[in-house]
């Protein structure tokens, strides 16, 4: 073992270039005349952050330095040391290797909470330095609403389910299994945590368990690899799948209450390498579609798209890539205009959420239902207004402009970039240019950022460079009273409302392209996206980035999440 007495902190953070040659004189010298400890002087002038302090002192001290953030702990593991004691001594375990468990402590040197450890768990202690913020917030996320504690209670009755006999077990002994408790924890987490996608993926020596919150998938629970194949049968009994077919991908779908919550699931399974990853899309019966506001909509964008809404006949379209949240856009305009002197008829893949009344039909191409097949017999059916989950071919982009030229309201999707896109999008499907610009009344494009939580938000100083590049990006619709050092940026510090993200909620950015005669125009002479874009610019289409960047001056979401969405 090296000798600690050799080296010292600062000289330790002065060779890892964190502190300068005039700093580490400087402290060395105020630590000699004022007598106090070189650590504190560090963090008293913040010379580094405490992320690089805990770095040195962990090689100071020659133990490893562990990160936890974003790191998922197994069940088995957590449960070795209780939520009372890893907050009282500021440990947490995350990781079981042989005969050791590896446990992050703020104090690696304590020797007392070392054999305490050793007692509890059987397994010899690896002490694992880390910020003591890092341990306490990494036991907020790990032991949350009680998701690992429950799924380990009932894991104790399941250890010894061999995954080879879990599929030949009849479905009424499965029903009464203890892994059927496990499902139910996961799913009302899902609830709890307001996420839309449950993610259940076979790895090599366990299962991972994750959810998608606010459109980013987070890692929360690991389990044990020999219980992965009973989940799988009880998810596919529920779905009503079939048990005993593994090598090919099978859909189904249940419906789970809990409280007053009841939730439509839709079940996707298929085979990996390690065994079969199950995602479960959660969607909600009791939503109703958010209105215009709710969504994020306004100012001109807004009133574009409430002056198309008015016309009696045309298409309009809401563009964007998967997720971005184009069919609750639509369903909120057709709640917006479903009243009893109009027809309204849907056809969807899948139906998501039920509209009080409007017609909605489900997709089935295995019966020969489809989007181009329903379209034609919606003609038929004396509708005025046609929704169209997606257009995805030639034959439905022509049947729905057709039904747009016969005097018929259609609402419908494309997967484009930008409102731009589509247009040039549609021409190459083959539908002449004198047609769409005839049919075509707007076209909305869209993405969905996460709101910062209302319950940690802070105030941040923009940066000179930010500053800029947000005077560039909103050119005249920045105030000019807005003085460059007056801009203020907001971002959420984390919390338990969050669950320590600092994000709670969406809300989109959107941008609303009316089809004037000049863009009629370059549609019918071919024009690429970028000039259609350019047209609409100048003629005072405010663009989604614009839009995000507006939002972000008004403290609902941040820089980060706008470029993450919205770049170019």
């Amino acid at each position: 073992m090296p000798n600690i007495a050799a080296q010292s902190l600062e000289d330790i953070l002065f060779k890892q270039g964190f502190i300068s040659a005039d700093q580490l004189s400087s402290i060395k010298l105020e630590s000699i005349n004022s007598g106090q400890p070189v650590e504190k002087l560090i963090a008293a002038h913040n010379l580094v952050t405490a992320d690089k302090m805990t770095q040195a002192k962990a090689q100071l001290l020659n133990v490893p330095y562990i990160q936890l953030a974003g790191r998922a702990i197994a069940a088995d593991v957590l449960n070795l040391i209780p939520e009372p004691a890893a907050r009282r001594y500021h440990i947490i375990p995350f990781e079981k290797k042989d005969d050791e468990i590896w446990v992050a402590m703020a104090d690696p040197l304590d020797i007392q909470i070392a054999q305490f450890i050793e007692k509890r768990a059987g397994l010899r202690v690896k002490p694992f330095l880390s910020q003591v913020e890092d341990i306490l917030k990494a036991i907020s996320e790990q032991y949350s609403q009680n998701l690992t504690s429950e799924v380990t209670s009932a894991l104790k009755e399941v250890e010894d389910i061999k995954p080879e006999e879990s599929f030949q077990n009849t479905p009424e002994v499965l029903r009464e299994a203890p892994v059927s408790n496990i499902i139910d924890q996961l799913l009302e987490y899902a609830i709890k945590s307001r996420a839309s996608d449950i993610h259940i993926e076979p790895q090599e020596d366990r299962t991972r368990v994750r959810y998608r919150i606010d459109g980013i998938l987070q890692e929360r629970i690991l389990l044990p690899k020999g219980v992965h194949d009973a989940l799988v049968s009880r998810v596919k009994i529920l779905s009503v799948l079939k048990i005993d077919e593994k090598r090919l991908p099978q859909d189904g779908r249940f419906t789970f209450t809990f409280g007053d919550n009841v939730v439509d699931l839709r079940v996707s399974t298929v085979p990996t390498v390690f065994g079969e990853k199950v995602v479960l899309r959660l969607l909600p019966k009791s939503t109703a579609a958010p209105t215009f506001l709710e969504l994020g909509l306004r100012g001109s964008s807004l009133k574009s798209l409430e002056t198309q809404l008015q016309r009696p006949h045309g298409i309009i379209l809401i563009c964007g890539p998967t997720g971005s949240g184009k069919t609750t856009t639509l369903y909120s305009v057709l709640s917006k205009i479903s009243t009893t002197k109009v027809n309204i008829v849907t056809i969807e893949d899948p139906v998501e959420y039920q509209i009080p009344g409007v017609n909605q039909v489900q997709a089935n191409t295995s019966a020969g239902l489809t989007f181009a097949s329903a379209l034609r017999s919606f003609l038929r059916q004396d509708p005025n207004i046609i929704m169209v989950g997606e257009i995805r071919d030639t034959e439905t982009a022509d049947l729905a402009i057709q039904a747009a030229l016969t005097g018929h309201q259609v609402f419908s999707t494309v997967h484009t970039n930008s409102s731009a896109g589509a247009p040039p999008r549609l021409l190459d499907m083959g539908i002449e240019p004198f047609l769409l610009i005839s049919a075509l009344n707007a076209v909305v494009g869209q993405r969905v950022v996460r709101k910062i939580c209302p319950h940690c938000r802070m105030e941040l100083t923009a940066p000179p460079e930010v500053v800029e590049d947000i005077k560039s990006v909103l050119g005249k619709i920045l105030s000019a009273s807005s003085a460059p050092g007056s801009l203020k940026l907001y971002k959420g510090k984390g919390c338990s409302y969050c669950a320590n993200t600092g994000y709670l909620g969406r809300v989109g950015i959107f941008e609303v392209l009316s089809l004037s005669e000049s863009i009629a125009k370059l549609v019918l002479e071919h024009a690429s996206s970028g000039k259609i874009e350019e047209a609409a610019v100048n003629q005072g289409m405010v663009t989604m980035k614009q839009d995000g960047y507006l939002k972000v001056l008004e403290g609902v979401t941040t820089m980060e999440e706008v470029l993450r969405v919205a770049q170019d």
